[in-house]
C-alpha cells in the first residue's frame, strides 16, 4: 500500500491531486501546527491568473487568538467576505475560459460552502474535486482521527503505519528534511514523486505558468482532461 501525507490546502495545485492519483490512502495531516503569522500559508491562500499574471487568491483567517493552534483548530474570518471576492475574482479571469460553464458551478458550490473550519473548509474542496475526477472516497484519512507519535519524519512514518502503508510517497519539497533512515527503521520503503508539470492551453496568460490552483486547469481543458493530465503525468 502507497501512502500520501499532506496538509489540507486551499484548492491546491496538480501536484496535490497527482499525488492523491498515485497513492493508495492519502492522509490530510490536519493536527499540526498553523504558522502564527505571515502573509499566508497554502492552507488558505494559492495562486490563480489574474490580470494575465499569477497572483494569490487568498482567504481570510482569523488570527484573533493567543498561543498556538493546530490547522484543524483555525477558522475562517467571518466578518469577511472572502469567498464573494473569490468567486468574483475567478468569474472576472476565467468565465472566457473553455470550459467555464462545466467547473463553475460546482468551484462555486464548494467555495460558498460554509464550513468556517479550516481543516474542514479545505478538506470538503478537495474531496469534491477527486470525486469529480474519478477519485474514490475511501483513500482519504485524517490524522487527527488516527494514533501517532513523533515529529518530523517519525511523524509521517508513524502515520503510514497506522494506515497499513509499506510504501510512502514523497514530493519534491521533502527533500530538505528527509531522513530515509527513519523510513528505513520502519520497514518502510521510500517512493519520491515524479510529477512534471503537464503545460495545457492556459487561455488567459501570455505564458504558460505552472504551479496554480487545479482551478486554472480545470477551467482550461475540464474534468476528463484534467484526469488524464493526472494518470499520465
Amino acid at each position: 500500500m502507497i501512502v500520501a501525507i499532506h496538509q489540507p490546502n486551499f484548492f491546491p495545485w496538480l501536484g496535490y491531486f497527482q499525488k492523491i492519483v498515485k497513492c493508495d490512502a492519502f492522509i490530510f495531516l490536519d493536527d499540526v501546527q498553523f504558522p502564527r503569522s505571515g502573509a499566508g500559508v497554502n492552507a488558505n491562500r494559492v495562486k490563480m491568473i489574474v490580470s494575465e499574471e499569477a497572483r494569490w487568491v487568498t482567504a481570510t483567517i482569523d488570527r484573533n487568538f493567543e498561543g498556538n493552534r493546530n490547522i484543524n483548530q483555525m477558522e475562517f474570518n467571518g466578518t469577511v467576505l472572502w469567498r464573494e471576492k473569490i468567486l468574483k475574482t475567478i468569474e472576472t479571469n476565467y468565465r472566457k475560459a473553455q470550459f467555464f460553464d462545466e467547473i463553475f458551478p460546482l468551484l462555486s458550490k464548494l467555495i460558498n460552502n460554509p464550513e468556517s473550519n479550516v481543516s474542514h473548509y479545505n478538506s470538503a474542496a478537495v474531496l469534491g474535486l477527486s470525486e469529480k475526477l474519478g477519485i474514490k472516497p475511501n483513500k482519504f484519512y485524517w490524522s487527527s482521527n488516527l494514533p501517532h507519535g513523533g515529529s518530523s519524519n517519525e511523524l509521517l512514518a508513524s502515520l503510514t503505519k497506522a494506515v497499513g502503508g509499506e510504501e510512502y510517497l514523497t514530493g519534491k519539497g521533502a527533500s530538505a528534511y528527509l531522513d530515509e533512515n527513519v523510513y528505513k527503521a520502519a520497514g518502510i520503503q521510500l517512493i519520491h514523486q515524479k510529477f512534471q508539470h503537464p503545460v495545457y492551453c492556459q487561455r488567459n496568460s501570455t505564458e504558460f505558468v505552472a504551479g496554480l490552483s487545479i482551478v486554472d486547469a480545470l477551467m482550461n481543458v475540464g474534468f476528463k482532461n484534467v484526469t488524464d493530465l493526472l494518470i499520465c503525468s
